[in-house]
């Protein structure tokens, strides 16, 4: 049913593009494109102002010839993570990987390359579907920022397919974390490391017993904290003045996720404060949790066209953040798909060739089932 070369053809030339986070123009233009070409009127917002990037988020809406059917969306990001430029995308033993030196990039261009195919030969069938959104983000990579500033006004589905997660077509992700981000500045007292050390504090030790009271690694099933980043002083005969810790924390449970923050907030303040420092602590709020019930429309419509197609189903709760996070708080009940992606953020990120035919099978079978319901 679907053109597997002209689908090859296509994810090959989105790959070879340039599409770092908040760099997405190129691609932007080309996908508006594409999608008007399909009948689709598409709006970009001013999300890409909002976060000082080239282009915004593209919302394409197209009535469907089923007025009964409920609208729903499907969704990918344009975005890639570093290193992403000049990639040299190669197919070889049924693996599509990049010659090594670069991501491949199918983070996520397989998700707007079968939507694409999918959109394409429901046309060339003439398959009957309701109306239709596509939502193509920026700025997913580094923190889900695109869909977290986008114009929420824009989106009227009543169902979310977000293609955007590892392992092939038949994974259903219904639950995922939320993510705060942590930015602690300890501040101590400088003093001349060698004539005057017992006059200073020093932000660095007070930052190395801090961390060994936060909370790190796994809590619990549902439940992660790290600490990323730390820095501080100046020169080895100064006793360092300021030190900085960056730390995440995330659960798919709200409430344990405010409890880790707080906990991690009040360490900090705590320890500062009994060793003569203070500590001004910064919460950043990423995303929320999302959870979807397993016999909710959307997880069962998802669940059907997989049946259809005979994949291995396999509904599960994720570990990273999603644009589904932000669908979901905005009103749309969103689910994230398997599209088959491997090794993500990696240079040794690949995709089976025959996943990439099988997630644009699983579009244009989402697109079917949908229309069997009433809205």
């Amino acid at each position: 049913m679907i053109q597997e070369k002209r689908l090859l053809d296509e994810f090959f030339e989105l790959l070879r593009m340039y599409t770092p986070t908040l760099g997405e123009r190129e691609i932007a233009d080309l996908l508006t494109k594409r999608l008007e070409g399909l009948g689709f009127t598409v709006v970009e917002d001013d999300g890409g102002t909002k976060l000082g990037g080239t282009a915004g988020n593209l919302v394409a809406t197209r009535k469907g010839t089923i007025p009964e059917a409920p609208m729903i969306m499907l969704t990918a990001h344009m975005d890639n993570v570093q290193p992403c430029k000049d990639v040299k995308p190669q197919l070889k033993d049924g693996l599509i990987t990049s010659d090594g030196t670069t991501v491949l990039g199918a983070d996520d261009k397989v998700g707007i390359a079968t939507i694409l195919e999918a959109l394409r030969t429901i046309d060339e069938q003439k398959i009957p579907h309701g109306d239709l959104q596509i939502v193509f983000n920026i700025a997913e990579e580094g923190g889900v920022n695109g869909s977290r500033v986008m114009n929420s006004s824009l989106l009227k589905a009543q169902y979310g397919f977000v293609f955007d997660t590892i392992n092939s077509p038949g994974r259903i992700v219904r639950k995922a974390p939320g993510k705060n981000r942590i930015e602690a500045r300890i501040i101590g007292k400088s003093a001349h490391a060698g004539n005057s050390p017992e006059k200073g504090i020093s932000a660095i030790v007070v930052a190395a017993n801090i961390i060994t009271k936060l909370p790190q690694g796994r809590i619990d099933e549902e439940t992660t904290a790290n600490i990323g980043i730390i820095h501080g002083g100046r020169e080895t005969n100064v006793v360092p003045e300021e030190a900085t810790i960056v730390m995440e924390t995330r659960s798919r449970d709200k409430e344990k996720l405010t409890e880790l923050t707080d906990n991690a907030v009040r360490t900090f303040e705590l320890v500062a404060r009994e060793m003569g420092a203070t500590a001004e602590v910064t919460v950043i709020k990423n995303y929320s949790p999302f959870k979807v019930a397993e016999d909710h429309e959307t997880v069962q419509l998802a669940k059907r066209a997989c049946e259809n197609l005979e994949f291995p189903i396999n509904i599960t709760e994720g570990g990273g953040g999603s644009d589904a996070c932000f669908f979901n708080a905005y009103g749309v009940p969103s689910v994230v798909l398997g599209v088959g992606i491997r090794n993500p953020h990696s240079k040794e990120e690949y995709i089976p060739e025959k996943d990439l035919y099988d997630t644009a099978r699983l579009a244009v079978e989402l697109i079917k089932e949908a229309a069997k319901l009433k809205a």
